[in-house]
């Protein structure tokens, strides 16, 4: 063999050793998958939002996204307290998770305020363009993005369906939450429909836990036809008592959550929440691989639920119309 033949043997020997080195040093360099960070503030309580929770994480899963492995959230629970939100949504920015997720005006409003980087996905709001939260639905602008509940657009509709209960119908009052931003929107968007279905409505506020006592005795001296919930996660977190009230005064009454039916009121009708949630999931997928929050357009939701509670409307003496309970997507015996 020529001394030019032994060089390039030696030349292949030589480079095949340091391949064989050098792979495994490029095994060992190579960073193991980035874990995505999300943060998630929660309006009332885990126990609350177990179904909304479950079904971000259900969109979360089908997108291959797997907690403890690829995906960690950071929860903080404003137990429905408003006045929460901004240092909860400041604690999250400053753990700089990669997308914020959240629902709910306040706490829409709250998570803005609290950073102009981070992305932000709202599973659920009313009137984003109204509070000032995005620009258009269609191009939202700046870090936020997500879904609307179209809460104004609802409000007529379940005044259209206390009247078609309660056909006899002439006044409703309606319970608010003041602290609440979209709660002046929701009143303003219900006066047209209202006076078409001639319905006068009288507003009734409440925005602390020791404010109901005072808010029943008001609502018990006007003597309404019907009572009318704002779709308000603090009012929901106090099911129980809102429900309880109108079982005393025998109000129909109408609700913005399948929850306060599931509880024993009478009729809910509202966009189906937990598949917002797992929708918010493709928000906060699309963000993580690159995408640019204030150019994804926000989304409306396309499935909404009739809930009815048969077994009350029984107790106040009601009888539901086979229209629409014809329409029902769930009836409670």
């Amino acid at each position: 063999m020529g001394v030019s033949s032994t060089r390039r043997v030696g030349a292949i020997i030589l480079a095949l050793g340091l391949g064989i080195l050098s792979a495994p040093l490029a095994a060992a360099a190579q960073q193991p998958g980035k874990v995505a960070r999300i943060g998630y503030l929660g309006n009332s309580s885990p126990a609350l939002e177990r179904e909304f929770v479950g079904a971000f994480r259900q969109g979360l899963r089908e997108l291959g996204y797997t907690e403890g492995q690829n995906l960690l959230i950071e929860f903080r629970w404003a137990e429905g307290r408003y006045d929460r939100f901004p240092d909860l949504a400041a604690e999250l920015a400053r753990l700089k998770v990669d997308v914020i997720l959240t629902a709910g005006t306040p706490g829409a409003i709250a998570v803005k305020q609290a950073t102009q980087t981070t992305p932000i996905v709202m599973a659920a709001v009313g009137d984003a363009v109204g509070t000032g939260l995005v620009q258009s639905l269609a191009r939202p602008g700046g870090n936020i993005t997500g879904l609307t509940a179209m809460t104004l657009d609802l409000d007529g509709k379940r005044l259209e369906l206390l009247k078609e209960i309660v056909p006899r119908l002439s006044s409703v009052v309606i319970l608010l939450n003041p602290a609440n931003p979209i709660a002046a929107f929701a009143w303003k968007g219900m006066s047209a429909p209202a006076e078409a279905l001639h319905l006068k409505l009288e507003p009734v506020e409440v925005r602390a836990a020791e404010e109901f006592e005072a808010a029943f005795a008001a609502i018990a001296r006007r003597r309404p036809g019907a009572l009318s919930v704002g779709a308000d996660r603090f009012l929901l977190a106090h099911r129980a008592r809102i429900i309880a009230f109108a079982a005393r005064q025998r109000l129909p009454a109408m609700y913005p959550f399948k929850e306060f039916v599931d509880a024993g009121g009478l009729i809910s009708y509202a966009p189906n929440f937990p598949d917002m949630f797992r929708r918010a999931a493709t928000y906060v997928d699309k963000i993580l691989k690159g995408a640019k929050t204030g150019d994804l357009p926000i989304e409306q939701p396309t499935k909404f639920e009739l809930i009815i509670n048969l077994k009350t409307a029984k107790a106040l003496g009601l009888t539901i119309p086979q229209s629409v309970l014809n329409r029902a997507d769930e009836v409670i015996q």
